[in-house]
Parts: C-alpha cells; structure tokens; sequence
C-alpha cells in the first residue's frame, strides 16, 4: 500500500538532502550520497515508513515476514522498514562475510562485479520477503539477492528502494518484481 502524503513527503526529503558525487568511485560515475538525509531524523523516519508501505497492503496489514538488506546501504535502510513492519531483517553480505554456511551468487554491477551471500537458515520456506537497497541501477544486486531468497525457499514479493536510474536497465532486469521507488532520475 503506498501512501501519497508519506511518499510525496519521502520524495521531498530525497530531492533536499541526497547530493550528487560526481567521479566516485571512479570517472564517469555520479554517486548518490545518503548520508546527509540520514543524518535528519525526520528525513529519515520519513523514508523508512514510506520504504515500508511496500511491505503492506491496502489495508495497511503487513504482507511480508522478512525485510533483507543488501550491503552496505540497504542494511541501513531494510533495518528500520523490518521494524516499521514488525518483520524480521536478513542481511545480504558480500562474499566471504558471513560465518556460517551461506548461498553465494555472482553478478554485474554497472562499474564492477560482486558475490553475494546469504545464511542458509536466513530465510524459511514459503516466507515472504520484501527486498531493500538505495539505489536500483542496473538490477544486479536485486536480481542476485531474489535468486538467494528463492535457494532458501523463500518469496521475494517486491523491492523498495529510495532511487531508481532510469538510464539504467534496473527494472528490466528484476522481472516481474513489483518496484516500489521513491524518486526516479
């Protein structure tokens, strides 16, 4: 369930307080920078509860059991959007970070290449996941993460993040993922 007045108040929010990076982290590459935005607590609470809203349904009822966050920034925002939910979090490291037996897969950033993993118990079977990052570039991560959600058994019912790159092909490569985006660029 979206909310106009919170999405519309979480847009402000973004439009004030995200700044662009250019060059970073390497030429050609504008980086969104979030931390100003979190670091407004009001900013802030907004854009978690609006991020939640696609953890809900018309009702307002939570529809999901778990919230996963990928590394780094999504941790940051899938943390508070679990709890605005009263869901679980479930952390999506990089490789190598995780302790215990974990699923790994490999993917194309827009300027790199990564693994990610996920605990093996992290998520049951048949729960129903709501996936969260900052940004939605080319679609890899979120691509990558749903793949390690359904290993576990588990449902990814849709994705939440508070940027979506349009010049990218992002929504293109997640499918038939409903996108719950705050700001499009």
């Amino acid at each position: 369930m979206t909310r106009p007045e919170t999405e519309a108040a979480a847009r402000e929010a973004l439009e004030r307080f995200i700044v662009d990076v250019p060059d970073f982290p390497e030429p050609g590459v504008v980086f969104k920078d979030i931390t100003p935005l979190l670091a407004d607590h009001t900013a802030f609470a907004t854009v978690v509860e609006a991020l939640a809203d696609a953890g809900r349904d018309a009702s307002g009822a939570t529809v999901v059991d778990k919230v996963v966050g990928m590394e780094a920034r999504g941790f940051i925002l899938a943390a508070p959007v679990a709890l605005a939910l009263g869901a679980g979090f479930v952390p999506v490291r990089k490789a190598g970070k995780l302790p215990r037996a974990a699923y790994a897969v490999s993917y194309a950033l827009e300027y790199a290449e990564a693994t990610l993993e996920l605990h093996e118990d992290a998520v049951a079977p048949g729960e129903r996941v709501l996936l969260v990052d900052d940004v939605l570039a080319t679609g890899g991560t979120v691509a990558a993460t749903r793949e390690l959600v359904e290993r576990g058994g588990g449902t990814a019912v849709a994705v939440a993040v508070l940027m979506e790159l349009s010049f990218l092909p992002g929504r293109e490569a997640i499918g038939d993922l409903p996108l719950h985006s705050l700001l499009t660029v």
